[in-house]
């Protein structure tokens, strides 16, 4: 039995704690509770707010992203298209099993209690954290193909094409799929519907079993531990070399024409490297408190009880790393002035048809 559980836990039912049951006891015994309790309580009543918004907006965002990035008309190369594509699909995989069919039938359990008679949570878990792998090791992937483009002269013109790029994403995706099928067999079928991240039950030999243990550490480090390493190691040897070669260039020029005039390949450069810093600060910062969170856990069951860490620290780590799937359009639109102009005309084209469609009647009455 997990140690780290709420004071007021032991007396409610799993029924009882999604939003409606947040608001009964925020409302009927509001005294009896601790102030982490009723921080607890109000954030699973935000929750009921913000996971539903969270999914309007990032479904059809995500959708729309992959639409206008697939026509190619954002003056992007073929392998950054590539890439963009599988992460903005990746992100709305993420959306729809993890937001749309995890976390909202948790927040509202009560109208969704129906889920539990689908034996198919361990299926779930497979599909979800493969796709969670996949948006995660997708960004790596573009982060590598961005470094070998600005910092791999010799290598960018085998590397960075579209071929190599599906044959980088094919092999992420197969891999992450080989790689969790390992929860079909640690999971049973049936939801847990409990807002942990493990939300499917566990096989009792789980509970005493230490593989249990490594595979959850495993996972954990895995993604996104490793690659938070190698995002921040290929960020920094990007900005190392992109400052060397700057410095190198603006004397050269210098001493060529005798001023410092704009340097067209440097601007380029510097917009490349805008969308790549800003997609990676974007991921390290809202992942990192999930991360935080979910090895201290596991070190918090193995009786490491230096630091505590109450489940409000969870709670906000699952609504950060879910926002994370959702920013990506966000990014693209400040940063690449083709795509916010594609972006544009898609949100305007529905509007448009339906004024032409009223000009048509009105000509045909005439």
């Amino acid at each position: 039995m997990d140690q780290n559980l709420r004071t007021i836990d032991w007396n409610i039912t799993a029924m009882d704690k999604g939003t409606t049951g947040a608001i009964f006891w925020l409302y009927q015994d509001s005294i009896r509770l601790t102030l982490a309790d009723r921080i607890y309580y109000i954030l699973l009543i935000v929750q009921g707010i913000y996971y539903p918004l969270l999914a309007l907006v990032g479904v059809p965002m995500n959708i729309i992203t992959i639409f206008i990035l697939a026509r190619r008309q954002c003056g992007l190369s073929n392998c950054v298209t590539t890439y963009l594509v599988s992460m903005a699909t990746a992100d709305l995989l993420v959306i729809i099993l993890d937001l749309i069919l995890r976390h909202i039938p948790i927040v509202y359990r009560e109208q969704f209690y129906f889920i539990q008679s689908f034996p198919v949570c361990n299926i779930h878990a497979i599909l979800l954290y493969a796709a969670t792998d996949c948006s995660v090791w997708f960004t790596v992937t573009f982060t590598f193909d961005r470094f070998v483009a600005i910092c791999g002269a010799k290598l960018k013109s085998k590397y960075c094409s579209e071929k190599t790029a599906r044959v980088v994403l094919g092999t992420v995706t197969a891999v992450s799929c080989a790689k969790n099928v390992i929860w079909y067999f640690v999971f049973i079928p049936d939801y847990w519907m409990m807002n942990q991240p493990a939300f499917c039950i566990l096989d009792r030999y789980a509970f005493t079993s230490p593989v249990w243990v490594a595979i959850e550490f495993l996972h954990y480090i895995l993604t996104p531990c490793v690659p938070f390493v190698l995002i921040l190691l290929l960020n920094a040897l990007t900005v190392r070399h992109i400052i060397v070669s700057s410095r190198a260039r603006r004397r050269l020029r210098a001493q060529s024409s005798g001023e410092s005039p704009k340097d067209p390949e440097m601007e380029s450069r510097k917009k490349s490297i805008i969308l790549l810093f800003i997609i990676s600060a974007n991921f390290i910062l809202l992942w990192s408190l999930l991360m935080l969170f979910s090895i201290w856990k596991r070190m918090y069951e193995l009786e490491y009880y230096a630091v505590f860490l109450d489940d409000i620290v969870q709670e906000i780590a699952f609504m950060l790393q879910l926002l994370s799937c959702c920013t990506n359009t966000a990014i693209y639109a400040v940063t690449q002035t083709k795509f916010r102009e594609q972006f544009k005309k898609v949100l305007k084209y529905p509007f448009t048809r339906i004024l032409q469609f009223i000009k048509r009647l009105e000509e045909l009455n005439h």
